[in-house]
């Protein structure tokens, strides 16, 4: 896999090299830079993971150069980085269809750092998905999209298989990791509903002013920039599923409104009359406990029944036993696969220290591992020097006395990273340590993201 290309487009050669050194500090980035449009538009042959335009261009206005973008190559993602704050102007570029949209402020080399990540793994994500789609030209296999043999996962089989035999609501909940959206898809395929459209909303994802108008759709005229009636995600779902995933974050007014429309089945876009009847499947998810959010007054009881419908939990990798050999070996056959290396073994020390692991990540975690493990080895064969943890469980910290402090440093600093989704201000914030501090380790390949 090559470096993960990105444009910057910034007039102001002080302001964009800023922006350049800082995601330069990842060194899978590869980073071009430019001072128009027009100079961004003749490079896209070179066919960019990621750009980011500044919204006041000599040549260009954002929307333009956006459009202009999107005419060549509707798949690129596109940030916007404006010193403007009206919200009209944001509303405007998000219609159009833009992944972000940044204020100029002292936070946004912090806020485009997390963007792009975030952003790339959303890219990966669909990447993973049209794969999975391909595979779909029958009835979807629980068993061969979701590996392993335990007796906690036959459980989620037999829950996830009743599920498939009416239109029931499913609730389903878990750690960060475990395959919730898999699962969701697992119900999806191999209901009768597999013909019709899969709609995936990550609730947190969404804009709190945008979440109405994401979900229900508007009308042409609703809001300014609102230039042509456009659907929302559950008319898109209509015959089909539609799944919420981190039902939780959604903010307690717009949940009455979620209420209304499973109560009565119905839609009305922002600034229109019409009703537009639905047929759905609900499927929502979350890390959270949903009673629990109750009880504190953060979410509401009457959707809480609604939605709860058939409960599916979905156990830690922890909990899974040797379902973690069966998975460290589909990930190290399947990296072997991708990059063309000859089959990888993996030795009983390795399967021993695995073994002994908690895995707070859950399956993307042994995924990272081995896949790390493979490029690590030798001789085709993963041995347990070649398994790194990235976070180690309280008891098993101190008996790991060859490690430095700085090290120590690095591991803590790597669990947290990972536990907020690679966002450096927040983890800097909970560790009390200066954010220059990650980056810099980050730089200099200490910590790896």
């Amino acid at each position: 896999m090559g470096p993960y290309k990105i444009f910057i487009v910034e007039d102001d050669p002080w302001y964009g090299e800023i922006l350049e050194y800082h995601l330069s500090l990842n060194e899978d980035y590869a980073i071009t830079r430019f001072e128009t449009g027009s100079q961004c538009l003749a490079n896209l042959h070179k066919k960019p993971d990621l750009i980011s335009i500044d919204f006041s261009l000599p040549d260009f206005t954002g929307d333009k150069l956006y459009q202009k973008i999107k005419d060549v190559d509707d798949t690129i993602p596109v940030i916007v980085i404006s010193g403007q704050e009206e919200i009209s102007v944001a509303v405007k570029m998000l219609k159009m269809g833009v992944t972000d949209y940044i204020i100029k402020d002292e936070n946004t080399k912090d806020i485009l750092w997390n963007a792009v990540i975030n952003i790339r793994k959303m890219g990966n994500l669909k990447k993973q998905v049209e794969q999975l789609k391909e595979e779909l030209g029958q009835k979807f296999s629980f068993e061969k999209s979701i590996k392993g043999q335990s007796p906690a996962l036959q459980k989620i089989f037999g829950l996830m298989e009743k599920a498939t035999k009416t239109n029931i609501n499913v609730s389903i909940t878990g750690e960060t990791g475990t395959g919730k959206e898999v699962v969701s898809k697992g119900i999806h395929y191999s209901s009768d509903r597999r013909k019709k459209s899969f709609v995936a909303v990550n609730m947190a994802a969404i804009p709190k002013e945008l979440v109405e108008s994401e979900l229900f759709g508007h009308e042409k005229g609703a809001f300014t920039g609102a230039v042509a009636r456009k659907a929302g995600k559950f008319e898109e779902a209509n015959g089909g599923t539609i799944f919420l995933d981190e039902i939780a974050e959604l903010d307690l007014s717009l949940q009455s409104k979620i209420l209304r429309v499973l109560q009565e089945r119905e839609i009305v876009r922002v600034g229109g009359n019409e009703k537009v009847k639905l047929d759905i499947r609900l499927i929502v998810a979350t890390h959270r406990n949903l009673a629990e959010e109750v009880k504190k007054g953060n979410f509401r009881e009457d959707l809480y029944y609604r939605i709860i419908g058939l409960p599916i939990e979905l156990p830690p990798l922890r909990d899974r036993g040797s379902d973690v050999l069966i998975l460290a070996k589909f990930f190290a056959d399947e990296f072997a696969k991708d990059n063309k290396l000859p089959a990888i073994n993996i030795a009983s020390d390795a399967k021993d220290k695995l073994m002994r692991y908690h895995f707070p990540g859950n399956i993307r975690e042994l995924k990272a591992m081995m896949e790390l493990a493979c490029v690590m080895c030798n001789d085709n064969e993963i041995r347990a020097e070649d398994i790194s943890y990235t976070s180690t469980k309280a008891d098993e910290v101190f008996t790991l006395e060859q490690k430095t402090l700085r090290q120590y440093t690095c591991d803590i600093i790597k669990h947290f990273l990972h536990k907020y989704d690679d966002d450096v201000m927040m983890v800097a914030e909970k560790l009390d340590i200066g954010k220059s501090t990650i980056y810099k380790m980050i730089q200099q390949r200490e910590i790896v993201i």
